[in-house]
């Protein structure tokens, strides 16, 4: 395989990880893409940190020997804060993870209140108080787990409408918290709720959200520099750990936003 078709391959439990595509395409439209849903195990914010740990360097092996990738993002969050050291030990290509965007949170605040908003695993994890420690010391940081936010997002984007007032009894867990009314900014630190965050908007119009695709994607483009890639951009291809209804109703809609066609591993 040439240097200048090999893809970039992103893996992340469900569809979340699209939030890291796009701004990565943005820098680098030619870029060959290889999205990896994980289905048969999401969604990784309910399943232990040992579950995680064993199977996401097992998956990504799989998948590096098949697609031959030149760079790996782990495009989610749960994955990334259990499981990054162990496949970047296990792999021979370079792997960008995907980090809670405390810092540039804190940066912004002005209230020095934010939110973290993530999964349950995600938001418990060692790896979280230590970025608030770093970045945010001087700010108070309040978390909230949900798992019905990732749900809610996977089915939007096949197309089914929101349950009126879903998204916002999700953020109530976070700003119903003692002090919650002062958080200004919202750390997305899953990658699946940017795929909410018009709704989002809409019921903390005041609140300033962020999340780390963008700068996701900048590290990518930093670590391509210099490589070849096509000539033209191409559809990219969508792979699935399971296909049952509800990945065809997600290949179709990414199929819609320039995916070709879907894949079993």
């Amino acid at each position: 395989m040439t240097q200048a078709i090999r893809p970039i391959l992103f893996f992340d439990s469900g569809v979340g990880g699209l939030s890291v595509v796009t701004p990565t395409l943005a820098l680098l439209p030619n870029a060959p893409i290889v999205y990896a849903a994980d289905s048969a195990g999401f969604p990784y914010g309910t399943r232990s940190e040992g579950e995680i740990a064993a199977r996401v360097p097992a998956l990504l092996g799989r998948l590096v020997e098949r697609y031959r990738p030149r760079l790996v993002v782990i495009a989610c969050n749960t994955a990334s804060t259990i499981a990054l050291g162990a496949v970047r030990a296990a792999l021979d290509v370079p792997v960008v993870g995907t980090v809670p965007a405390i810092k540039p949170a804190a940066a912004m605040s002005r209230s020095r209140v934010i939110g973290v908003l993530g999964t349950q695993a995600t938001v418990r994890q060692p790896y979280v108080d230590d970025l608030a420690a770093r970045f945010a010391a001087d700010c108070t940081v309040l978390r909230h787990g949900s798992a019905a936010l990732v749900e809610l997002a996977e089915a939007a984007l096949a197309g089914v409408a929101l349950p009126p007032g879903a998204v916002a009894g999700e953020l109530d867990g976070l700003v119903g918290q003692a002090g919650g009314g002062r958080i200004d900014v919202i750390v997305n630190a899953c990658t699946h709720f940017p795929l909410l965050e018009d709704a989002m908007r809409a019921v903390l119009p005041g609140v300033a959200f962020i999340d780390g695709g963008p700068g996701i994607a900048r590290r990518i483009v930093a670590l391509t520099e210099g490589q070849a890639f096509p000539d033209a951009p191409s559809p990219g291809k969508l792979v699935f750990t399971r296909l049952g209804e509800r990945e065809v109703a997600l290949g179709a809609a990414l199929q819609a936003r320039g995916f070709g066609v879907v894949e079993a591993l």
